[in-house]
């Protein structure tokens, strides 16, 4: 691995977003391939730092705080990628559902995502069925959040709503959140279920065949 990679790679998994910046700035002015980059310092670090968390080593703190210095680094990187017509891994839409305003995990799971080389839509919370089904058209995954019991029958809806619109098949859809269990994924039809946000990336890598 080049040096100022494993630069970037470490202030990642240490948090240090000062250092992220001014190492993809660095490497951006040294004229450094932009995939290489993105996929051996960022994607990199943050698959490690996943890894991390599923041994306990890292906690739901160091996960973000990881999450937030690659963030740092990739507004620097992504006006250069669009430019440069770089693929990303695949396009997520991601939303709280409907009736549920609880945003950290959701967050969390899109930071993830992102570190993973994929393209996020971030819906926000609140979002109504409706919302999604029109994202359908326009990306590989929907993923859907809830906190409560009380809402986390919105993804029943919001799936339901997505078959009447006749556009379930179009995409896949993976579900999370405290209360979900991956019986209630297959009860409702969903593709999948991820407890936590490093479960998340590997299910959409799954599922997209990546």
């Amino acid at each position: 691995m080049e040096p100022i990679f494993q630069e970037i790679y470490d202030g990642i998994l240490n948090g240090e977003t000062k250092t992220v910046e001014a190492k993809v700035r660095a490497a951006l002015e040294n004229k450094m391939n932009l995939k290489e980059i993105l996929d051996q310092s960022m994607v990199s670090a943050m698959a490690e730092v996943g890894r991390r968390f599923e041994i306990g080593e890292y906690y739901i703190p160091e996960m973000l705080i990881s999450a937030r210095a690659m963030q740092a680094g990739m507004a620097i990187l992504k006006p250069q990628l669009k430019g440069a017509n770089v693929d990303a891994a695949g396009k997520v839409a991601i939303g709280t559902v409907k009736g549920d305003l609880h945003d950290i995990g959701k967050n969390l799971v899109a930071m993830m995502l992102e570190g993973a080389g994929f393209e996020i839509i971030d819906l926000g919370t609140d979002v109504d069925p409706e919302k999604f089904v029109t994202m359908a058209d326009q990306v590989d995954v929907i993923a859907l959040s809830a906190l409560l019991t009380t809402t986390m029958q919105n993804m029943k809806v919001t799936i339901d709503a997505l078959k009447i619109a006749g556009k379930r098949g179009k995409v896949k859809v993976i579900i999370g959140g405290a209360p979900v269990t991956e019986a209630f994924a297959r009860q409702i039809g969903a593709d999948g279920s991820a407890q936590d946000a490093s479960r998340a990336v590997s299910i959409t890598k799954a599922l997209l065949g990546k």
